[in-house]
Order: C-alpha cells, then structure tokens, then sequence
C-alpha cells in the first residue's frame, strides 16, 4: 500500500484519489512483520531472553493472522510484549471523523459512519489516528461486565436522542468494539467470569459482537492478546475450554535462562537516580549475586514455584543496593560509597515482598528465607572466584584457605557491621592473616574496593561451606571457627541468636 500523507488528506474524495485500500488489522501487522525483516530491522526492542524462544513464536502467530495468549508466570514481560506489538502497526491510519468505533471511511460498520458517509459522500471529513491510540488493555477482575467489554444500551442516550430502545444509536458501546482496527489486550484471563469469558465466543469466531435486545451483528477488526498466570488456574478460576480453543496460538514466556541475560534485564529496568550512579561504586560480582538470589527462590524448597519468582525481585533488589550503600556514605558524609556484602541485608524487603512460601517457608519466616537465599547465592557463585573449597575439606596441604582457618581457629573472630566507617571495615578485613593474600592470589588485578569486596565475600563463602561459622550480633554478622561458633549456639554467648529471632534494621 502506497505511503499516504496523513498531513494532506482531509476527505473521503482525496482517500479514495491517494490510492489507500482497507486492509484488517491482522494484514497489517503481518505486511509491516515481513517489511521489519526484509530491512533487518530490531524487533521488540528491550525484550530480552525471548530471541530465540517467545519471540519467533509470536511472529509466527503474527504471520498466521492468529490471536494470541502469552502464558507465563508473573515477571515474565507477557504486557511488555503486548503493548510492544503498537510498534508494528502503520503510524496512522484514516478514520471517519467523529466516529467511536473507528471506522475505515471506505469500510465503515457503525450506523453513525454509514449515515454520515450516505449524506456528504466524498466530502465526508476523515481524521487519522495515531498506532499509539489503536491500543487498550483491560486487566480482567472479577466485577467487570459484559456491558464493560461488549456494551448495553444507554437510557441517558435514548432520552436526548428521543429515540427508541431498539434504534442502535442509543448502544453504549464496552472495551472491545471501541478497538476495532486495533489491539485489545486481557491481562490476567481466568479472572473474567466465566460468563464474561463467554462473550468472547462470538468475537473470536465470527469476528462479531451482539448486543442483547438488538438485531444488529456489527462485524469487529480486531487483534486480541490474552495473558494468563498458570497459579491462577487453580487459585482463582480457568478459561473456559471453548475460549481457550479460539485463540489460535498458545504461547509460553519463561524466566531468563542465564545470568547474563537476567543481569541486562534488570539493570535496563533499574531505576538508578544519577547521584546515586555517581556516589556509588558496584562490583560486578554483586550484580550476579543478585540474579542469583532469584535463580536460588526459583528452586528453593521454602519458595512455592507455582507462583513464580518475578524479575521485579531482582530490579527493586538492585535498587535497595544502591540504596544500602549510599546510605552509609550519607551516614557517615563519606563522598564515595563501594558496594559490600554487608549491604545485602538491605535487599531483604525486596525478597521478602516478592515470595509466595510455602508451609515450610512459613515456619522459618520470611526474613530468615531471604538470608538462606543469599547465603545460597553466595555458595553457588563463589566456587566462579575462588578455588572449590569441597576439594580442601580432607586436604590440610595446599589448601589456600588454611591460613585463614586456623586464625579463626586459634578463638579469634571478626565482627563485619551493616554500617561500618569506611576506615573500620578496611581494617577489620585486613586483620585476617591470609585473606588479603588469598584475593591478591586469585584476583591479583582487582583494585583497592574491589578487593574488600572480594574479602568479605571470602569470609561468606568459607562460612556457607563450612570452613567459617557466622552468626548475627546487633546490626551485622560475626565470623568464628566453626567449632566454636557450635559450641556456643548451644549454650554460650547471648548476643548469637537464631536469624529468625533478629531485627535486621535496629
């Protein structure tokens, strides 16, 4: 179809001159589909970790002129992608000026287009609208309608029309016929009605609406896209079967399948002000611990996984971390803030917020899950840093972490505050014999933070292989020989409680 130029075209006379046809919604978005590959061009943009599964199956879809539902757990971009689908639809397109259900002026199907266009013919005025306005999105709740979605009729209309119930000027018209030549999105699908669902049926098979007490089938152009949670199959309703067989394909969304991939997911969707960028200084390795805290919820045995792990865990986590480290530089009017361990206790709400647990989740509590999970990440990640400290466990020669155990082993300890000075945690980490030689070792290329960094991760991960015990003391952590730290759990010092026992921000 020839380039039409919205800004010249102003009746139905010049749009028939200018060489337009009509074509349906679904033509288009397959015509523009094939033109986006033949020029290599990006296609939705920003949806990551979809190229070579969600993504071909939505432009096979989109090729076979099919209505689509996106089914995944929460977090996984379902409306990100709906909403991207705008993108592939001519910037404007010529409707009957005045008209509420969009009407093509050389294709019209309201009574109000047709009488307009009998009366004025060519002069009939033709108005554009803009891709970004061809698009709605309903979340589906239990108390909509199908007076919401498919319309009714309007007293209000029929009493200043003067006009009976049975004239088809006075239809109030829902959602959907408002978006013919358009997409119309239904987040959250089993939560409609049933009864609501099966208003649909018409739609999607016959490409019409009725309108109970009138006789009129007013035929609809449009592309649906359906979302629907699988937990909500269970927890809160179904779609009904029939529905379910109308839309032509079924996709599945996932979690993102590497770190990689989760890393440029949520530092694209990261709210980061700038002063923070500029005040605080984040390792790379603190980035993967916490996409890793994410990948541990996914498979941890106190996280219901019906329910999902969202990617809004790991973008408000990032977040709270920025956040821990500038706070202590505002504590303390410290120019430069690095991000450490010890900041993670400040992503605990970020966890805790985004979890369903389950019975045996429910029992140890929330907080103390969420510092199971980042103990977790931290062990899975640390034998990528360091040397697997399985391999030393029944080995006493050559092992690089010796040094340090046998500090800790002669009755010293070390106390790793959530807020320590700048100036007390550089020196409290460098007080442990073999652990600034254990990152120089293995990490000789680190600078000065990174190596702290890199430091107090040592002291986690000898602690969540066993090598180290750790315990909460009033506002952070302490390190102790493992044998030790047992013997006082079971008798000892009052300041050692149960993580579950502990306020993490007093």
């Amino acid at each position: 179809m020839p380039t039409l130029d919205h800004t010249q075209i102003k009746t139905l006379g010049e749009l028939k001159v200018s060489g337009y046809r009509p074509r349906s919604i679904k033509q288009e978005l397959r015509e523009n589909l094939i033109r986006q590959f033949r020029h290599k061009a990006p296609l939705f943009e920003g949806i990551l970790g979809y190229e070579k599964t969600v993504v071909p199956d939505i432009e096979r879809a989109i090729l076979s002129r099919h209505n689509i539902i996106l089914l995944g757990l929460r977090g996984q971009a379902k409306t990100r992608i709906a909403r991207k689908m705008v993108e592939l639809l001519d910037e404007y397109i010529p409707v009957v000026e005045g008209s509420e259900l969009n009407d093509d002026p050389l294709a019209p199907i309201s009574r109000y287009a047709k009488d307009l266009i009998e009366e004025l013919g060519d002069s009939t005025p033709v108005a554009w609208l803009h891709r970004s306005l061809r698009y709605s999105e309903k979340l589906a709740t239990p108390d909509v309608s199908v007076a919401d979605l498919i319309g009714d009729s309007d007293p209000i209309k029929a009493a200043n029309l003067k006009l009976p119930y049975s004239d088809e000027r006075v239809i109030h018209f829902g959602l959907v016929p408002r978006s013919h030549r358009g997409i119309f999105v239904i987040n959250e699908l089993p939560d409609l009605q049933a009864r609501i669902q099966v208003a649909l049926f018409n739609i999607l098979q016959e490409g019409d609406i009725q309108i109970r007490g009138f006789k009129l089938r007013i035929p609809l152009d449009i592309q649906f896209v359906f979302t629907a949670n699988p937990e909500d199959y269970t927890n809160r309703g179904s779609i009904v079967t029939p529905l379910k067989d109308r839309i032509e394909s079924q996709i599945l969304t996932h979690y993102p399948k590497t770190l990689e991939v989760a890393r440029q997911i949520t530092e694209q969707e990261a709210h980061i002000a700038e002063e923070q960028q500029k005040r605080v200084t984040i390792p790379e390795l603190s980035k993967n611990l916490i996409e890793q805290i994410a990948f541990e919820a996914r498979s941890s045995e106190y996280v219901d996984a019906r329910s999902g792990v969202s990617a809004r865990l790991t973008i408000s986590a990032y977040e709270n971390l920025y956040s821990a480290a500038e706070r202590r530089a505002l504590l303390y009017n410290e120019e430069k803030a690095h991000v450490r361990i010890s900041d993670f206790w400040g992503v605990t709400p970020s966890i805790t917020g985004k979890i369903e647990l389950v019975y045996e989740g429910e029992q140890e509590g929330p907080a103390k899950v969420a510092q199971i999970l980042i103990g977790k990440a931290i062990r899975s990640i640390f034998p990528t840093y360091f040397p697997d400290p399985e391999k030393f466990k029944k080995e006493t020669e050559a092992n690089p972490y010796q040094k340090i155990a046998n500090w800790f082993g002669s009755g010293n300890a070390v106390d790793i505050l959530n807020d320590y000075p700048e100036d007390i945690y550089r020196k409290t980490l460098r007080s442990v014999p073999g652990l600034p030689e254990l990152v120089k070792k293995y990490h000789p290329q680190a600078d000065a933070d990174t190596q702290l960094f890199l430091m107090e991760f040592a002291l986690h991960g000898l602690a969540e292989y066993s090598f180290l015990s750790k315990h909460l003391v009033d506002s952070g952590l302490q390190f102790r020989d493992l044998l030790s730290g047992m013997l006082n759990m079971s008798g000892g010092r009052e300041e050692d409680e149960d993580l579950s026992d502990v306020d993490f921000y007093r």
